[in-house]
């Protein structure tokens, strides 16, 4: 059985701490620290949970060291569609269905689509339907050159934008999975540079945009991420929506007409 120790100490150094410091944030000595890290100490539940707060550990993580530590798990982790958890999915397709005309989605710890409003969905017409799973992968579908790739204007750059989000999440949350999806993503074609429109060169960029393309034109998007702050379950916890809102007076118009339409 995994011990606690190795993994305790993995957390500290992806967090950047030494020992000393995790210590001294904990409010423990080094030495009942050190010898937690190095077996010779079993840490009580209290002292697990401690030390995954101060080092920010995702939830699922802490059932791991939990375990580790010979203790049970604190955090359920709950299926998506169980009764539990319904006033919170129901929050998520208020929170898309609010968001319209603009285009909204919530993705789960993998970025696998969990929901999406009508405007999302109509943006995703004319992926390859074996893209779409199940499950729908949405850094999948966006970057393949059978998604979404192909029609987006800035390629390069966004795709370095996701990429680099996509890092920080699995350096966050020592996920393998997300580190294969990372790998995947970087083999996908990005295409040359784009030069920033007229319009961005004029105001000077804020954030980094998704350029789509459409009929009849071109979309300008910027993004924002919302979370569970409060969560106490696993399944609640890495629940994501990406909310995306016009960059551009023209693409508040094309996205109005659109859904009028």
């Amino acid at each position: 059985m995994t011990t606690i120790g190795p993994l305790l100490k993995e957390w500290r150094q992806r967090r950047r701490l030494s020992q000393l410091d995790l210590a001294l944030d904990a409010e423990i000595s080094q030495r009942h620290l050190s010898f937690v890290e190095s077996g010779r100490a079993r840490p009580s539940r209290e002292m697990v949970l401690r030390l995954a707060e101060r080092l920010t550990v995702p939830l699922r993580a802490r059932n791991a060291l939990l375990v580790a530590a010979g203790h049970a798990p604190e955090y359920a982790e709950r299926g998506i569609d169980d009764p539990a958890l319904g006033p919170a999915m129901e929050a998520v397709r208020m929170i898309l269905s609010g968001h319209e005309p603009w285009p909204a989605l919530a993705v789960d710890r993998h970025w696998n689509l969990l929901a999406a409003n009508g405007m999302a969905m109509r943006l995703m017409d004319g992926v390859d339907a074996a893209l779409f799973g199940p499950p729908a992968n949405v850094l999948r579908v966006s970057l393949h050159p059978a998604g979404l790739a192909p029609r987006i204007a800035n390629l390069r750059a966004w795709k370095t934008h996701v990429m680099d989000r996509l890092k920080r999440d699995a350096d966050a949350s020592a996920d393998p999975g997300l580190d294969a999806l990372l790998a995947e993503i970087a083999r996908y074609p990005a295409g040359p540079d784009a030069a920033p429109t007229s319009a961005e060169r004029e105001r000077g960029l804020i954030a980094t945009p998704l350029r789509l393309r459409v009929a009849g034109g071109e979309l300008a998007l910027i993004s924002t991420t919302t979370v569970f702050g409060t969560a106490t379950d696993v399944t609640l916890a890495e629940i994501t929506l990406e909310s995306f809102f016009p960059a551009d007076g023209e693409t508040a118009a094309a996205l109005r007409a659109m859904a009028a339409a």
